[in-house]
C-alpha cells in the first residue's frame, strides 16, 4: 500500500493567507474494507470558495478543521475497489480534497464519461462544479433574454467564461470584466465576447458605460469592490444579479475606507426593482442532468470554450490557491498531482 501525500490546514489565516497556513505530511494509507475504494488523484480543483474553507466564519458549509485536510474537488482513477459500482482504472470525479491518495465508501463519487477530444480534467472544470455554477446560475436567477445586455465580473476565470458564452448562446451583448488586456482580448477573441474591460483601467467606469448603451439586464458578480460600484448606475428595471463570488473581499479584516456605497445599492434594488440573489451551486442539484446534457452538448458543438492554468505537483498547491486569490490565473486553476492514464 503506498504512502499518501496530503495538505493539511495549518492555522486560520488572519486576513490574507500564506504558505505558512498549510502542512503538507506523508502518511500511511489503510486497508481497503467492502464497500471502499481507493483512488488515486489525477486532478485537483483550486478555486476561491476554499478561501472560506479556511475560515471559521458563519458560512454555508463546514470549515476545514485545523489539521484537517484541505477540501478541494478532483478527477480520480480509482486504484482498487472493493466496491461494486467500481472497478480498477475506473475515472472519476470526487470531492477527496488536497491529497494524492483517498480512501472512500464511494458516495458522493461520479464516474466520468470520456468525451473523444476533450480532457478528463473538465470533470472539475467547465462539464464540473465551475460549469454547473454557471448554468444554473443564470438558468435559475440570471434568466438572460435574447437581446439583453449581460456584464459578468471575472470574465476570464472557468465561471465568469462559461457564464458569457452561455449568454451569447441565448443571444445576449456579453460584456466581459477582467484584469489586464491579456485576458480581456482572450475573452473576446476566443470566448467571443461583444466587450472586455480592464477593471484596473483609470477610465473603467468611463470604459463600462461606453459598453453597455442600453444598460445592464444581468450582472453577475464574482468580486464587488469597483467592478459593482461602477455597474449600480446602469441597472436595468426588473435586471437580475446572481450573486456567486465576492472574491476582492473574502481576505478582508475591516470594511474598506472611502465612500459608503450600500445606500446608492440598496436604492438602485428598489426603484429599478432588481433581483439580487446569492446561490450556491448545491441549491440546484436537480439541475445536473439538464446541465451535463446541454454542456457536453456546447463543449463538443465548440459553443463553449474553456482554458486552463495548471501547476504541477500537489506541493504548490497552497502558492496556486494564493496565485488564484489575487487574480494571477489565467483560466481554470488546475494541479497536476498525478499522471493521467488518458493521455
Amino acid at each position: 500500500m503506498p504512502t499518501n501525500t496530503q495538505v493539511l490546514l495549518k492555522r486560520r489565516p488572519d486576513g490574507e493567507p500564506s504558505e505558512s497556513d498549510f502542512e503538507i505530511v506523508t502518511t500511511d494509507l489503510p486497508s481497503l474494507e467492502d464497500g471502499q475504494i481507493l483512488t488515486r488523484t489525477i486532478y485537483l480543483s483550486l478555486d476561491p470558495y476554499m478561501r472560506g474553507r479556511m475560515s471559521d466564519a458563519r458560512s454555508y458549509a463546514e470549515p476545514t478543521p485545523v489539521g484537517g485536510v484541505m477540501t478541494g474537488g478532483t478527477v480520480s482513477v480509482v486504484e482498487e475497489s472493493k466496491n461494486e459500482r467500481f472497478k480498477a482504472g475506473d475515472i472519476v470525479v470526487t470531492h477527496t480534497g488536497w491529497q494524492a491518495y483517498a480512501v472512500s465508501d464511494g458516495k458522493g463519487v461520479r464516474t466520468l464519461r470520456p468525451i473523444e477530444g476533450v480532457p478528463i480534467s473538465t470533470g472539475v472544470g467547465v462539464l464540473g462544479m465551475p460549469g454547473m455554477t454557471a448554468y444554473v446560475g443564470l438558468k435559475n436567477i440570471g434568466e438572460p433574454k435574447e437581446g439583453e445586455t449581460l456584464v459578468v465580473a471575472a470574465a476570464s476565470g472557468p465561471v465568469g467564461a462559461t457564464v458569457g458564452q452561455i449568454a451569447k448562446i441565448k443571444g445576449c451583448r456579453t460584456v466581459g470584466v477582467a484584469g489586464g488586456p491579456e485576458k480581456c482580448d482572450y475573452a473576446v477573441k476566443e470566448f467571443g465576447f461583444d466587450a472586455c474591460l480592464d477593471h484596473r483601467a483609470d477610465d473603467f467606469e468611463d470604459q463600462l458605460a461606453a459598453a453597455c448603451p442600453d444598460g445592464i439586464d444581468v450582472y453577475w458578480e464574482n468580486v464587488a469592490g469597483r467592478v459593482l460600484e461602477a455597474v449600480i448606475p446602469h441597472l436595468n428595471f426588473f435586471s437580475r444579479m446572481p450573486v456567486c463570488g465576492l472574491i476582492s473581499q473574502y481576505s478582508m479584516t475591516d470594511l474598506p475606507e472611502g465612500t459608503n456605497k450600500l445606500p446608492l445599492l440598496m436604492r438602485a434594488i428598489l426603484t429599478n426593482r432588481t433581483r439580487v440573489q446569492g446561490f450556491i451551486v448545491t441549491d440546484y442539484g436537480s439541475d445536473f442532468k439538464d446541465f451535463i446534457t446541454d454542456m457536453t452538448g456546447w463543449v463538443e458543438s465548440g459553443q463553449v470554450k474553456f482554458k486552463e492554468h495548471r501547476i504541477k505537483s500537489l506541493e504548490n498547491a497552497p502558492g496556486g490557491l494564493l496565485g488564484l486569490l489575487k487574480g494571477d490565473n489565467f483560466g481554470k486553476t488546475l494541479v497536476e498531482v498525478s499522471d493521467d492514464p488518458t493521455i
